[in-house]
């Protein structure tokens, strides 16, 4: 089981992907797109301003020579070209640069195009957290506003895919609330329920859940045991389902922010997986979102 967000490197490396970055001219996508070049992770295709783009690369003491530029006028004629490019074979998956996510999605979900599945397209980000021994993904900080039980099913689903490609056969569950009861007062604990169920009568497989949990309790084995609280997933949840995109999200900041967490970041539930990174992640984080997306390799919803 991957427990270093650094492994990820190793998972990524011989698979010879290319990879289709939107709106290119954004200087922290560019030095990841440079770093996961030298360390063999994959090539790159770079769409937007192509005269803005070779300049930055020199910049970043790089030849423009070795990456394919191709010049457009507007971020949303990029997204339009790269997705065109990915869905006609020429790339396995797309970055977005200096683009709204929103913008960038609406091109993506075109027909046309078909990234489309007709299952919940959701963010899940992974975590190297310095005070846990394994590593820890986080659904959904950055798409999903507010999963209906239905949509929160999908979600399991895309981060139980996320799990397995990095070696976590048996990925453990938690699904997080305010509380560790069933409070009918309280629509997350029940969704939570209800999906702890599902998951005894196989309706959602290749894991373990359970819920609803706290979030001190699914992290840490003396809260759990404080509390009196028995299950495979207390203090030891590889996987967070959490409420909403406002709890997601804060959490995913506060780890990284607050509790020097490395990350990397992945969008599951279309026809490939997506490197949609934050305009605020570093050019690590972004580096390492592309080293993750490359070893998702052929996953698909």
């Amino acid at each position: 089981m991957i427990r270093k967000i650094e492994q990820v490197l190793e998972l990524a490396k011989g698979k010879q992907a290319t990879i289709a970055v939107v709106a290119a001219e954004e200087e922290s996508v560019l030095q990841a797109v440079a770093d996961a070049r030298r360390e063999g992770l994959a090539d790159f295709v770079l769409f937007g301003p192509q005269a803005q783009i070779a300049a930055k690369l020199r910049g970043l003491g790089e030849e423009p020579g070795n990456y394919p530029l191709k010049d457009c006028s507007s971020p949303v004629q990029a997204a339009h070209a790269a997705a065109r490019l990915v869905s006609e074979g020429g790339a396995h998956t797309l970055m977005k640069g200096n683009i709204k996510t929103g913008s960038l999605l609406k091109v993506l979900l075109e027909s046309q195009y078909s990234f489309r599945t007709g299952n919940t397209m959701s963010l899940c980000g992974v975590f190297e957290v310095p005070t846990l021994d394994r590593l820890l993904i986080i659904t959904d900080p950055g798409m999903v506003i507010a999963p209906t039980l239905e949509q929160k099913v999908d979600l399991v689903r895309n981060a139980v895919q996320l799990a397995h490609a990095l070696q976590n056969p048996e990925p453990r569950v938690g699904v997080i609330a305010a509380v560790e009861v069933v409070n009918p007062k309280m629509p997350a604990t029940l969704d939570a329920a209800v999906l702890a169920t599902m998951n005894l009568r196989h309706q959602l497989d290749g894991c373990i859940v359970d819920g609803p949990f706290a979030l001190d309790n699914v992290v840490s084995l003396e809260a759990a045991k404080h509390k009196g609280i028995e299950s495979p997933v207390a203090g030891k949840a590889d996987i967070l389902l959490m409420p909403d995109i406002e709890a997601g999200n804060i959490l995913y900041k506060a780890l990284v922010f607050l509790a020097n967490a490395r990350a990397a970041t992945t969008i599951l539930g279309g026809s490939v997986p997506l490197i949609v990174t934050s305009r605020a992640d570093s050019s690590e984080t972004k580096m390492f979102s592309i080293a993750l997306n490359v070893a998702l390799g052929g996953v698909q919803a």
